[in-house]
């Protein structure tokens, strides 16, 4: 048996700076906000947002860590309303990746940590 993942914890530079990014980006995907720093997804799954310590490591893409955090979305259509409504919030959002029917966002965090919002067409695989 498998364990389901219920929680995932990210360490920001500044909850100041990084919040606004966050309760725009999660409300679009479906999250609900249970307290101040925490979302749930109400089935069990919570994102808990803390202060990283000063001093220590920024996120860097191909350095040891969590490289992204995947979510599938139900139609291309929900992956262009994530885009242009984190855009229209004044975010830096880049253009949606197409590899082969499947359509990608990769959205940074201010802290540089990725979040992907995928479409991906029946048969196509989630990971490689």
């Amino acid at each position: 048996m498998a364990l389901k993942v219920d929680h995932l914890t990210i360490l920001v530079k500044s909850l100041d700076a990084s919040m606004g990014y966050y309760n725009k980006l999660l409300h679009l995907i479906g999250f609900s906000k249970l307290k101040e720093h925490v979302w749930t997804d109400n089935e069990g799954f919570y994102f808990q947002f803390n202060e990283a310590k000063e001093g220590t490591a920024d996120y860097e893409r191909y350095g040891a860590g969590m490289n992204h955090i995947g979510f599938s979305a139900p139609s291309v259509a929900f992956v262009e309303n994530v885009q242009q409504q984190m855009k229209i919030a004044g975010f830096d959002v880049p253009e949606i990746q197409t590899f082969d029917g499947v359509k990608a966002l990769f959205m940074k965090d201010p802290d540089g940590i990725r979040f992907e919002i995928t479409y991906y067409p029946p048969g196509a695989a989630v990971v490689d």
